[in-house]
């Protein structure tokens, strides 16, 4: 491997690395603190989320950055120039949450195909196959699904050519909270429960039924309620997490499970079936 390869793929390790120490040092007090469920820190399946970690940090990021880019271009071919113009026209903060609501109404609608479509569904299902949620599952993502997501949040910024790094900022703490709604956490959020989400309203969407069809707006929640898809039950959680078919135990059957004719099979029982709590 050539000096300058080396050197990039050492540096991407060490800010995986990096990464990992910060979240485990923002999530691990609070799941210990603030428990939805008794759960060990170290609970079954935690090496196989690590290495769903490590592969989008390392791997399945730098693919969805590429397929960003050529929709970026593909677009700029082809859309008219008078949308941009108008877009570009307005105020920095009308662009900005003008791209950040439209971003969380494709994200909602692709959320929503995935459990309405089998095709999606078979990619979308591994992030559903884990049976203890926290702060790490969140990373157990087909890189398939992952990209296709990544693609829906910055479709209209790269539709009406508005630069997402202008939000960083914003990017990252949406980044963060999509990673804690998934965490071992229940906390009392107040209004941010209904702007950014919340743990609680996220579990229940990991609930074992066939396909849920509740909760798809991870971090815009009153997108479910205008939508008539919210559902959080007053009540502790004690329901089982995870899928009702037999799922793979290890990172490269998941990662080929929906290429697999037995994935189809799954796919076609379970959209016959009844899909509501």
């Amino acid at each position: 491997m050539p000096s300058a390869e080396l050197s990039q793929a050492l540096d991407a390790l060490w800010a995986a690395l990096a990464s990992l120490a910060v979240l485990v040092v923002m999530f691990v007090p609070l799941e210990r603190v603030f428990p939805a469920r008794h759960q060990r820190i170290l609970r079954p399946a935690l090496v196989l989320d690590l290495g769903f970690f490590f592969g989008q940090y390392l791997v399945w990021n730098a693919l969805a950055i590429f397929v960003a880019r050529s929709a970026s271009a593909w677009i700029g071919g082809h859309l008219p120039e008078g949308p941009r113009a108008f877009f570009a026209a307005q105020p920095f903060v009308v662009q900005a949450v003008l791209v950040v609501l439209l971003g969380d109404l494709c994200v909602y609608g692709y959320h929503r195909a995935c459990h309405r479509f089998d095709f999606l569904w078979r990619f979308h299902a591994v992030h559903h196959t884990s049976e203890h949620l926290d702060w790490v599952a969140a990373h157990r993502e087909h890189p398939v699904d992952g990209v296709l997501t990544q693609l829906a949040t910055n479709l209209p910024a790269l539709a009406l050519g508005f630069a997402p790094r202008a939000l960083a900022g914003l990017i990252v703490l949406r980044g963060v909270w999509a990673i804690f709604i998934h965490s071992n956490v229940r906390l009392p959020l107040g209004p941010l429960k209904w702007l950014l989400g919340a743990p609680e309203l996220h579990h229940w969407h990991h609930a074992r039924l066939e396909r849920t069809q509740h909760n798809f707006a991870n971090v815009a929640p009153f997108l479910d309620v205008l939508f008539g898809t919210h559902h959080c039950p007053a009540k502790d959680e004690a329901y089982d997490l995870g899928v009702s078919f037999a799922a793979p135990k290890s990172y490269l059957g998941l990662l080929l499970a929906p290429f697999l004719p037995a994935t189809a099979s799954a796919s076609a029982e379970t959209s016959s079936a009844s899909r509501t709590p």
